[in-house]
């Protein structure tokens, strides 16, 4: 019952969104000329100008731009690159990578919007500098309507990183583990409770210490072993480009239909798994982005970009390791198709043998554990909003919800995870849309005044 719920919510909310988010992206980038593509390079130099990985500067007057960026892609390299990629593979076909891409490209626009707005609007709460669209949404939606989308939007924002964030990426470690060492889920999720309530109650500090030097390397690891499985399978990356066109318009035609997927499928999943991937729209990172120490808020638009643009690569290496290994349409035990963690697994145990799995779930450990710390501090956030001057005291209940998620998430079946994070992240990027909309005028002002 509530599993079919579920699915209907999502097919009419994704087919609204689909319009939406792509729309929204496609808008911001004609208003702001194109500025994925004419302000890259600036944004790369912009981004590795103010390297540290000492965990200094970051505190509650806020953080470096770099600080913000490994925070903000603790959040987006997750999961979802490499369990939601393949899980978008199965159910929407190779195609489903191509949109991926796309919504990518127009996401740039969308998510330079969402940290431009969030740096020009940040605040500061009982000492600490915070800021997100909660701001920037009653800038934009002003009186008691503003505050009214404003608090929806912080409730939804928890709900969906906080609590069904933290299940997500917890199911998909357990999974991991399970799979590749024979470890107990539940095992599992006490161990990575337990480490994250010593993080969580450390603070922005200790948080940004472990995230900036975390996030750099597991993405490096990732790339690396992902480079050796494409040059060992490189005769076959002509033929993974085109099942990924082919897919993208023509689906039926891939596989022998195997999967027996839609063009509205291939778009939906594509760019659902897209945004729960970079997060562009969706309104999360804009937390980390506010509170950098910035001299002007675009410039932290520009950093926002990178980080959507190397979460593409990530996403475009998984698709090319699990394409060109052949394992996509591959039936497990029980006789279903492979998805998820599992599918990666197999790609890298066609190369790697025994020790494929291992290396995807050690990876896929560093990648989920710390979107679990970034989607906490955006969560955070939102709870010292909602709770004002009772933040301190609030703040501790928050920490300990989120780790009786964390071991609850061992628990579940990986797809009706899957598919509950899929609704609430929908729901949760509407009202940020809304203000990114409707504030466009305002960033295309800030923008010229940078240039």
């Amino acid at each position: 019952m509530i599993i079919e719920l579920v699915d209907n919510i999502n097919e009419i909310l994704w087919t609204v969104l689909l319009f939406i988010l792509v729309g929204t992206g496609v808008f911001l980038t004609f208003r702001l000329k194109f500025v994925q593509v004419r302000s890259f390079k600036k944004a790369i130099k912009n981004v590795f100008g103010n390297i540290t990985l000492k965990g200094s500067g970051a505190g509650k007057d806020g953080m470096s731009s770099f600080q913000a960026m490994a925070t903000a892609m603790s959040a987006q390299l997750g999961t979802g690159n490499i369990g939601g990629l393949a899980s978008a593979l199965v159910v929407g076909g190779p195609g489903a990578a191509f949109w991926m891409c796309v919504s990518a490209f127009f996401g740039m626009a969308t998510i330079f919007t969402e940290a431009t707005l969030a740096q020009k609007y940040k605040s500061t709460i009982n000492g600490y500098v915070v800021g997100g669209p909660v701001y920037y949404i009653k800038a934009a939606i002003n009186g008691t309507w503003g505050k009214i989308t404003a608090a929806i939007f912080a409730i939804l924002l928890i709900l969906a990183l906080g609590f069904m964030g933290s299940i997500v990426q917890a199911n998909s470690i357990s999974v991991a583990f399970f799979e590749a060492f024979g470890v107990n889920k539940i095992i599992v999720g006490v161990i990575l409770a337990v480490i994250s309530i010593f993080i969580f109650l450390g603070g922005i500090k200790r948080i940004v210490a472990i995230v900036e030097k975390v996030v750099p390397l597991m993405a490096a690891i990732y790339i690396l072993f992902g480079l050796i499985i494409v040059v060992m399978r490189i005769t076959h990356i002509p033929e993974v480009i085109r099942l990924v066109i082919l897919g993208a318009f023509c689906p039926q035609a891939v596989l022998g239909g195997i999967l027996g997927v839609s063009v509205k499928e291939a778009i939906r999943y594509g760019v659902a798994r897209g945004l729960f991937s970079n997060e562009a729209g969706m309104g999360s990172t804009p937390h980390a982005h506010a509170v950098a120490k910035t001299y002007h808020p675009c410039e932290q638009g520009l950093t926002a970009m990178v980080c959507v643009f190397v979460d593409t690569i990530i996403l475009i290496m998984s698709t090319l390791i699990i394409l060109s290994t052949g394992v996509l349409g591959t039936q497990g035990e029980t006789g279903n198709f492979l998805t998820s963690v599992a599918l990666t697994q197999a790609a890298f145990s066609s190369v790697f043998g025994i020790l494929g799995p291992m290396i995807v779930a050690v990876t896929l450990a560093c990648f989920a554990y710390t979107t679990i710390v970034g989607w906490y501090y955006f969560g955070e956030s939102n709870v010292r909003y909602l709770s004002g001057k009772f933040s301190p005291k609030t703040v501790p209940i928050y920490a300990i919800i989120v780790a009786i998620c964390i071991i609850f998430g061992t628990t579940l079946e990986p797809g009706f995870v899957w598919e509950v994070a899929d609704m609430f992240v929908g729901l949760v990027a509407l009202p940020n849309i809304i203000a990114l909309l409707i504030l466009n005028k305002m960033v295309v002002s800030l923008n010229k005044d940078f240039k």
